[in-house]
Parts: C-alpha cells; sequence; structure tokens
C-alpha cells in the first residue's frame, strides 16, 4: 500500500510539473507571436526570430516524435481528399470571381511559382504551430478533446485581427484542420490544402478588404497604392479591351519587403 500511494503521488507529481511546462511553453510562444504581429521593423525581425527559436527549442526538447508532432508519413495517402477539396471548392471561387469582376492579381513582383511554392511552405509552418504546437499542449491541458479545439482554434483566430476577412475564415478553417489533424495525425495535406485556399483568398477578395493578406499592426498602417486601387476596382479585361487578368501572372506579397512574415499571419490560417 505505501509502495503504490508513493508511485501515486510520484505520478501526480510529474503531471503537475508537465502541466505546468506546457502552459509556460504556450504562453511564452503566443506572447511573442503577438508581440510579433503588433510591432514595427526593426523590433518585429527580433521578436520573430525569437519566437522561432523558442518554439523549435521546446518542441526540440519535448521528444515528442515525428508521427506525433504530424510529420511522419502517417496518414498522407489517406488525408489527401482534403487537398482535392481545396482544390474544387477554389476553382468554383474563381470562378465566381471571375464573374463578379473581382479576381485580380496577386501584389507584388515576384512570379507566381514563387508566391506559391513560399505560400505553401508558410502555410504547413503555420499548421504546425496550430497543431503540433499549441493544440497537443491544450489536449495535455484541456480534458477531452472539444475544449482544446475550440482553445486552439480561438488562439489562432486572434492573431489575425483585425482583419474581417482572415479572422473568421480562420476560425473555421482552425476547427475544422484541428479534428482532421486528430484522425489523420498529418500537417502536410492541411498545409498543402491551407495553401491552395490562402492563394484563392487573395486572388478573389479585393485588397481593400484584406490588406494584402495583413493582420496586425501591419493591416492598420496599410495604404492602397493607386495601381492596387485599379486592379481591385477593375471591370473583366474583355470588357475593358486589355489582357485577361485571369490569365496573367498573379503576384503577391503579405508583409512589407525586407520584414519577416509575422508568425500566424497567414493568409487563411
Amino acid at each position: 500500500m505505501a509502495t503504490q500511494a508513493a508511485s501515486a503521488e510520484l505520478t501526480k507529481t510529474t503531471q503537475s510539473r508537465s502541466a505546468r511546462r506546457d502552459l509556460l511553453e504556450l504562453a511564452v510562444a503566443y506572447t511573442l507571436i503577438i508581440a510579433t504581429i503588433w510591432t514595427p521593423n526593426p523590433t518585429q525581425r527580433v521578436l520573430y526570430w525569437l519566437a522561432f527559436a523558442w518554439i523549435i527549442a521546446t518542441s526540440w526538447a519535448r521528444h515528442d516524435g515525428w508521427t506525433a508532432l504530424g510529420l511522419g508519413r502517417k496518414g498522407l495517402l489517406q488525408s489527401l481528399w482534403v487537398v482535392g477539396v481545396a482544390l474544387l471548392l477554389s476553382a468554383a471561387t474563381i470562378f465566381l470571381a471571375s464573374r463578379t469582376h473581382t479576381l485580380h492579381r496577386l501584389h507584388g513582383p515576384a512570379p507566381i511559382y514563387l508566391h506559391g511554392w513560399g505560400y505553401i511552405v508558410w502555410s504547413i509552418m503555420q499548421q504546425f504551430l496550430l497543431q503540433s504546437y499549441f493544440l497537443l499542449r491544450l489536449m495535455r491541458l484541456l480534458p477531452g478533446k472539444v475544449a482544446p479545439i475550440l482553445a486552439a482554434t480561438g488562439i489562432f483566430a486572434l492573431a489575425h485581427l483585425p482583419n474581417p476577412i482572415l479572422t473568421p475564415i480562420t476560425l473555421v478553417w482552425g476547427a475544422i484542420s484541428c479534428v482532421l489533424f486528430l484522425r489523420y495525425r498529418n500537417i502536410y495535406t492541411l498545409g498543402l490544402a491551407h495553401g491552395i485556399m490562402g492563394l484563392c483568398v487573395a486572388v478573389t477578395v479585393p485588397n481593400s478588404l484584406h490588406h494584402h493578406m495583413r493582420v496586425g499592426l501591419g493591416y492598420l498602417r496599410y495604404h492602397p497604392r493607386a495601381q492596387d486601387r485599379r486592379i481591385a476596382d477593375r471591370r473583366l479585361p474583355e470588357q475593358q479591351g486589355s489582357p485577361d487578368l485571369a490569365a496573367a501572372p498573379f503576384r503577391q506579397s503579405h508583409c512589407k519587403p525586407g520584414s519577416p512574415p509575422a508568425l500566424l499571419a497567414g493568409w487563411k490560417g
């Protein structure tokens, strides 16, 4: 009996320490992320790399394993349907945007393939933050599955304020992607779907609404250029006698040139 009592007490103490560790890691990571989003350069660059270093270091120290973090091959093939659904939804949205005259180029001078691959990588990073970092720790802190999913989704959406387009979209996608992560335990397909739908939002919603997909201080300090306003308000090319925008190379930039991307500042989460 004494041995069992001592074992139970040791387990309780270990769990308490683990919970405090999870809470500390979450608090520091989210504070650094929010500070990065709401701080101007050059301080933003410093905070960005501090947040990056903290998240990588604390994730590595956990030794959770690639599969547990969603970085393995488990669930990859089984969850590919998510990418297919994202492609179908994006294609339908782009078609509707072309009919309603809201389809436009991505902002910025870089070629579309650089923007596309860059944003897909960034989308996978966001899914890592949401599921592999925040959700897994919240699963150890909160009972059941619903509470951790709601908490992770909430903090994910709050990081996209005050953007009126990205905040509600990330609220919905955050909940869906958390459920899918717990089922398939793979962030690659989620990140790819995230990237596809994010690019779709960028080219179908007027820049005047999402401010080049910015969040935080960048959203508030956004000043549209005359060219941006012309592109956003332009009618279908055939009505203007100009080249088809839908066939032209898309361009985008969701943060100021030379500045690091604010963590969780993704176009769609």
